[in-house]
């Protein structure tokens, strides 16, 4: 029988039987029903989503909860590297609507819970791909295809750990939904729901964010390019356009420009081509686009063989084994190559999904071709992300929206010519080829590596997977004139279960909880509770100590933030340059090899550990086999101790941490990248001097005191903290003649100093922390963090400008 060629637009087709609410609203159920299939071994709380999600994101969503029940802002945490400004962080939660809401409405979200969200943004997603193809008119089933394999495939089933992704995609169908009425309709109230939309995609400050906008940008200029004439188009465009970007630019222009502030500030400003690209996707993982487990990603590192691994190696790539899947179902891959093979993917309803697809694999594909280097060089805000890989999610969205659509093409074709589609010999060929072409190239990579016994059992049960996928179309098909909604059932039905089980928990999406327990609020864990105590024990009004976790293990490090210990280090990809060069903050300090010292900071014995206030450290072997230059056994003038051995870790003190605020009454001139860079201080008492960069000079600065007043005056002189939150610290100062105070919290550019209610300079001090030159007598200074204070905003700008 001749292959039918359909022409269908995005115009809905209102009176189509297979796209009726009724059917739809079918459709929403049995979404849910595959959602809970999907997500139950993580609600019913037997696993829990590990790495970044544990490791990273969900510590932020923590410390923003008790923020706001403690009645704090969170825009700045004590709790990572000693100091960080999570306001803009594009990765601390802080504008996520969904982890903004579950902050608000519980002070202490427990790991299931945030695991619960993070889920029910892929039900989301999926009511929203419902919704994109109900307004298209596309049949129930096409729908409901695209949206089982936009949730739960590729990167979004396998990418779970990182939650701000994850949210920048569910909110992508919605986006597109309100931009498309918007230009079709001329519509103001779709132009400020597309611009709202739009705001929390890019409100996420991620690649796939911003790969999102510049998709539904690209869908503007399609849509002015394809309605004849081009003036009146963007003509009638105009005012929902202006309308959307408005509210946009008014949700987003303050968190994006705080962003760009702290890149300018951090240890990656930017990414250079070379750095970008060795984050591309290896060409050889577009195999998993039918065979998902064949290199092994969802199992341990040492048993994956696919590029990069230790088998696959000289690839010059840094990606994470589970970041190429790209894996939607077998019947989505069948009937995308069905579509292809029947030429619908240039029709104007899904032409602009075909480009963007095309577009955006070359853009994953990175340092493989010469396109990322055109969109490296051309396109905004492309070099201040590292792994163009990072586009998996959108290549899964958008394979999934035409795999719908040829769902809808084949579906519907009865209805439109009275006959059911069927192929030629030359396409049935070329449809049987292509995943036999596909799992050849898999053989052989098998072969080359030596993996054939290993890939066998995947390869074969995506074999199998391919056979059914195969029967169910053609079943499918052949019941849709009799009975339709058995037909559709037929392809909806294996998907669900193939996504689940191909797509659902494994070692890279999810592992034990009670392996993570150290991460919940309400830990028993021995290590965090001994901490916690020592931390209480230890906090008076001068002193505040600070923690180091080093080498526990990789969710780890950010566990300070879900139990307020104020850690000198952290897990962060974006870290203050300063910081980092002086102290050794590293990404993370998870493996024991992570901890880099400095010329600065060249041992936990050290004059920059006892400033920062380092007074306990947990690690995961003995301090010395981290720290080569202490002594394996103690000595006994060392101010090291060792206290206790826990199941986790070694704790040892230093009892030579400096107090938290000192008062000094003299200041000395020093030069600070001299200091970084020779890692010698000048030789001085840290209790009673302080060094700055500048000093101006004051009359009574001028004038000669005796010696013997000095030690008058250092006995006089005191300073206690009298509150101290996450965005106030107040301070009280007592001193016969004045001097500094010093506040060893580290200095940002964004923290204001009252003395006595006026405001005063905050210096930065002894190369990282803050001063405040303060008068004789009892004063009260506060350091309050003002982000959006218009001084800030127009100190980022004016960074931004010479940058």
């Amino acid at each position: 029988m001749p292959n039918i060629p359909l022409v269908l637009t995005l115009e809905p087709d209102t009176t189509s039987e297979h796209a009726t609410p009724a059917l739809y609203g079918l459709a929403a159920i049995i979404l849910v029903i595959a959602w809970l299939v999907f997500a139950w071994p993580w609600l019913q709380g037997e696993v829990t989503i590990p790495w970044d999600a544990k490791a990273h994101f969900a510590p932020q969503v923590q410390f923003m909860a008790a923020s706001i029940g403690r009645g704090e802002w969170p825009f700045w945490t004590p709790f990572a590297f000693s100091g960080h400004p999570q306001v803009a962080d594009p990765q601390s939660m802080l504008f996520s609507p969904p982890m903004l809401l579950t902050a608000i409405t519980t002070a202490e979200p427990s790991l299931w819970l945030i695991d619960t969200v993070v889920l029910s943004m892929l039900l989301i997603a999926g009511l929203g791909t419902l919704w994109l193809s109900s307004d298209a008119g596309w049949h129930w089933a096409g729908g409901l295809i695209a949206a089982l394999g936009l949730a739960f495939g590729a990167a979004m089933a396998w990418r779970l750990q990182h939650f701000g992704q994850v949210f920048s995609l569910a909110y992508f169908p919605f986006a597109l939904l309100f931009l498309r009425r918007a230009l079709e309709r001329s519509s103001l109230k779709y132009g400020l729901l597309s611009g709202a939309t739009a705001a929390f995609i890019v409100l996420g400050r991620n690649q796939v964010g911003l790969l999102c906008l510049y998709l539904l940008v690209g869908y503007t200029l399609y849509h002015w390019l394809t309605n004849a004439p081009l003036s009146q188009s963007i003509r009638k465009s105009i005012l929902p356009l202006a309308a959307g970007s408005v509210v946009a630019l008014a949700m987003v222009s303050l968190p994006i420009l705080m962003t760009l502030h702290l890149a300018t500030l951090s240890n990656r400003p930017s990414i250079d081509y070379a750095g970008a690209a060795a984050g591309s996707l290896h060409p050889a993982l577009l195999v998993t686009w039918l065979a998902p487990h064949v290199f092994g990603p969802a199992g341990a590192m040492a048993d994956y063989w696919g590029p990069p691994s230790f088998i696959w190696q000289d690839t010059g790539l840094f990606i994470a084994q589970n970041m190429g899947l790209i894996y939607i179902g077998a019947i989505p891959a069948m009937l995308i190559i069905i579509g292809a093979i029947r030429g619908i993917y240039w029709q104007p309803a899904i032409r602009y999904q075909t480009i963007s697809l095309i577009l955006v694999l070359l853009y994953a594909l990175g340092g493989y071709t010469p396109a990322f280097r055109v969109f490296y060089e051309l396109f905004p805000a492309i070099d201040l992300y590292r792994r163009p890989a990072d586009a998996v999610f959108l290549i899964g969205a958008l394979s999934a929206l035409l795999a719908g659509y040829s769902a809808h093409s084949l579906l519907t074709a009865y209805q439109v010519t009275g006959r059911t589609p069927a192929p030629t010999r030359a396409q049935l060929t070329a449809i049987t080829a292509t995943p036999l072409v596909i799992f050849a190239l898999t053989l052989g990579f098998a072969v080359h590596f030596d993996r054939l016994i290993q890939a066998a059992p995947a390869l074969l049960m995506a074999a199998g997977w391919i056979i059914i996928a195969g029967l169910a179309i053609t079943l499918a098909l052949w019941l849709n004139a009799i009975r339709p909604l058995l037909a559709g059932f037929l392809l909806i039905a294996p998907t669900a279960i193939d996504l689940a089980g191909n797509n659902g928990p494994n070692g890279a999406s999810a592992l034990p909880a009670a392996s993570l327990e150290m991460l919940n609020p309400k830990t028993t864990n021995e290590t965090i509770l001994l901490l916690k105590q020592q931390r209480d024990k230890a906090t008076t009004a001068t002193h505040r100590p600070r923690f180091e976790l080093a080498g526990l293990g990789f969710h780890w490090p950010n566990a300070s933030q879900t139990h307020s210990l104020e850690h000198t280090l952290g897990y962060n990809p974006v870290r203050m340059r300063l910081y980092s060069e002086t102290v050794g903050a590293g990404d993370t300090i998870g493996l024991p090899e992570q901890r880099k010292f400095t010329k600065l900071f060249p041992s936990y014995n050290s004059t920059l550990a006892n400033l920062l206030g380092l007074r306990f450290i947990a690690t995961g072997i003995e301090i010395n086999k981290i720290d080569k230059s202490l002594d394996p056994i103690f000595a006994t003038s060392s101010p090291l101790k060792f206290i206790t051995r826990t199941k986790d870790a070694f704790i040892y003190e230093n009892t030579a941490a400096l107090p938290r605020v000192l008062f000094a009454t003299h200041a000395q001139k020093a030069n600070f990248e001299a200091i970084i860079k020779t890692g010698i201080w000048p030789n001085i008492n840290f209790q009673t001097t302080v060094l700055l960069e500048q000093i101006i000079a004051t009359k009574e600065d001028a004038q000669p005191k005796p010696a013997a007043k000095h030690t008058i005056i250092r006995n006089l002189a005191s300073a206690r903290i009298l509150s101290y939150t996450n965005t106030v610290i107040e301070i009280a100062t007592t001193s016969t003649t004045g001097g500094w105070l010093v506040l060893n919290d580290i200095w940002h550019p964004w923290w204001r100093a009252e003395v006595n209610g006026r405001v005063k300079t905050i210096h930065r001090a002894n190369v990282l922390f803050r001063a405040v030159k303060v008068p004789p007598g009892k004063i009260k200074i506060r350091f309050i963090f003002q982000p959006f204070a218009l001084r800030p905003i127009a100190g980022t700008l004016k960074t931004l400008i010479h940058h």
